[in-house]
């Protein structure tokens, strides 16, 4: 079962083309898809799984999409996908194949047409394979499996890049060093706080710990770690490993949500939406907000925040995933992604923050004005078609 949602709660002059919402009685799967807009390429975005995710947290994260692929300079679009899956629920706990299968039937007629699916927060390289199987076209998602390979003409073969290589962690450490050189801070001297240690937050430790920054603090759900006088990521992950949890490693436990509130020179929140809120942003202490999760801020915060603390927003500093997604469509392996992720972060964070200096307006504000005129471009050279 398939129905439009109404479009007028979200439209502007640069989206939504097109929010879908899908039901499959069989196995009471739900879920929803905001295609923003197409004008550079397909929509790109990932499948969020949570028994929070509403139409609202997608279309902002597609909007997210949209501006993060424009200014990475790809080709395409931007939108994102929730399912309703509540992995505490005895009752759905094991039915997170049995949905992806029902959602990427769903989507058929938009994928990969319109639509390119990707992980997010509770999908990985194993949920992108089965929808890959399910939809019948091998560019239907990326973030497949290494080892998921298809033949292609002249014999050549194609893999999957997983994002569990490392490529939005490893990008959003290279923004940060980029960002510590405009401030003028040397990273073998930068202290730093990482909210989150799953996937993107481990491999931005390890990346910024490989290049001298110091990280002093890290959490996970059961709270935070801090060590003023640094954390070694190979023991917080053997911690982690073998405890379940951060706290456990070498430093004083705190409440996650005080990891918010240290001194230090770079904050990365790494993990959940909405996360520095009016609640915390007056305790912010850090000179530099690193946005490696998804809208970690809501804007009226950020906008207020950003008198004070730099802020390199999400669409810039976590685009290694969605670079890393464009590797994997074109057919390319580990190390030119790698490579291609380092510079199009470097290039990028430079001109934003080069943009936004010279003009006198937030990171944010200068990545918006690129990346809307490379899609009012776009936009316009369809319509003359």
């Amino acid at each position: 079962m398939k129905k439009e949602i109404d479009l007028l709660e979200f439209t502007d002059e640069w989206g939504p083309e097109k929010i879908v919402e899908v039901y499959d009685p069989l196995t009471g799967m739900k879920g929803f898809t905001v295609i923003d807009n197409t004008a550079l390429g397909p929509a790109k975005g990932g499948i969020r799984m949570t028994a929070e995710v509403d139409v609202e947290e997608v279309f902002r994260l597609s909007r997210a999409m949209t501006l993060k692929n424009a200014l990475a300079g790809l080709p395409f679009g931007g939108g994102k996908s929730g399912i309703i899956w509540d992995k505490k629920d005895k009752n759905q706990k094991d039915k997170k194949g049995d949905f992806i299968r029902a959602f990427a039937r769903a989507l058929k007629q938009e994928s990969p047409s319109q639509y390119i699916a990707a992980p997010d927060i509770n999908t990985s390289e194993r949920e992108m394979q089965i929808y890959v199987n399910e939809n019948g076209e091998f560019n239907s998602a990326t973030g497949k499996p290494l080892a998921f390979c298809r033949k292609k003409l002249f014999r050549k073969k194609v893999c999957g890049l997983p994002h569990e290589l490392g490529s939005t962690g490893y990008g959003v450490a290279h923004s940060t060093e980029v960002v510590l050189r405009h401030m003028k801070i040397p990273t073998n001297e930068a202290t730093i706080a990482i909210e989150g240690f799953g996937n993107v937050g481990t491999f931005t430790f390890k990346k910024l710990e490989e290049m001298g920054a110091k990280i002093v603090a890290v959490s996970d759900s059961k709270g935070a770690l801090y060590n003023p006088d640094g954390l070694k990521y190979s023991e917080v992950m053997k911690v982690k490993q073998e405890k379940g949890s951060v706290i456990y490693g070498k430093g004083k436990k705190i409440p996650g949500k005080k990891i918010f509130e240290l001194n230090v020179d770079v904050l990365i929140p790494a993990a959940l939406p909405d996360v520095i809120n009016k609640k915390n942003m007056n305790k912010v202490k850090a000179k530099i907000i690193v946005e490696a999760a998804n809208i970690p801020i809501p804007l009226d915060v950020e906008e207020n925040l950003s008198k004070r603390v730099l802020i390199v927003p999400d669409f810039v500093a976590n685009s290694g995933g969605v670079i890393s997604s464009y590797a994997e469509y074109v057919g390319k392996g580990p190390e030119y992604m790698q490579d291609l992720v380092r510079r199009k972060l470097h290039e990028n964070t430079d001109l934003v923050l080069k943009t936004a200096f010279q003009k006198g307006i937030t990171p944010r504000e200068a990545g918006m004005k690129i990346a809307q005129k490379r899609i009012k471009e776009a936009m316009l050279r369809r319509a003359r078609k």
